[in-house]
């Protein structure tokens, strides 16, 4: 079935709600309104309400929203009522410290395989998980049916990775390399660029004369 046309934007607010719905879960909160879920993720009342229409009717009007119900159906949205196995590929000292985080299991997410081309680091044990060699990775990824992939490599070397990965089946990538990638309109990526996010922040701030 043909997805709707929904903006990016919408689905990128998603995880934020999602975020903020899970701390009032552990609050104790049962209901909240979308003015009081916009205050908690700085996004007016207006635009969480329009967000949520996209995917139907989640609260009446003057009720505001059930927080389980709420959780539970972005959840869904985002097909998060599953593990999603995921690849890291490149394990330097990004890579590595990516392997070490434990947040993503809590998250819907698992890392169950790690690849890289150093024989000083292939082979290695990292989290309790073995790194292999990346010209094995079309075999792993098919038996281990995974089509999320966390990208840590050079900017030099990122488009042919992404390529190869792309052949293998990959259709969403996290890429940390400074580098704009080309990819099928069937395959998404999002950016992480510590040095742009820093740049932006510093629009902000008061140079000294």
């Amino acid at each position: 079935m043909e997805k709707p046309n929904i903006p990016d934007i919408v689905i990128q607010r998603l995880p934020v709600y999602l975020q903020a719905l899970n701390q009032l879960l552990r609050e104790g909160q049962g209901v909240v309104s979308s003015a009081e879920l916009g205050r908690l993720v700085d996004v007016s009342a207006a635009q969480i309400r329009k967000d949520l229409s996209y995917f139907g009717g989640f609260g009446k009007q003057g009720s505001g929203y059930n927080v389980i119900s709420l959780l539970e159906n972005i959840r869904a949205i985002l097909h998060l009522n599953q593990i999603w196995p995921v690849v890291i590929v490149g394990v330097g000292n990004l890579g590595q410290a990516l392997l070490r985080y434990r947040g993503f299991a809590r998250k819907g997410f698992e890392i169950v395989l790690a690849c890289d081309n150093d024989p000083n680091v292939i082979g290695s044990t990292i989290s309790g998980l073995q790194v292999c060699d990346i010209r094995n990775l079309a075999e792993d990824l098919r038996l281990l049916n995974i089509r999320v992939a966390i990208l840590t490599v050079p900017a030099e070397c990122a488009q042919n990775v992404t390529d190869m990965l792309v052949s293998y089946g990959i259709k969403a990538i996290l890429n940390y390399a400074p580098l704009v990638l080309k990819v099928p309109e069937s395959v998404h990526v999002i950016n992480i660029d510590p040095v742009v996010k820093l740049q932006t922040l510093t629009y902000y701030l008061e140079t000294e004369d």
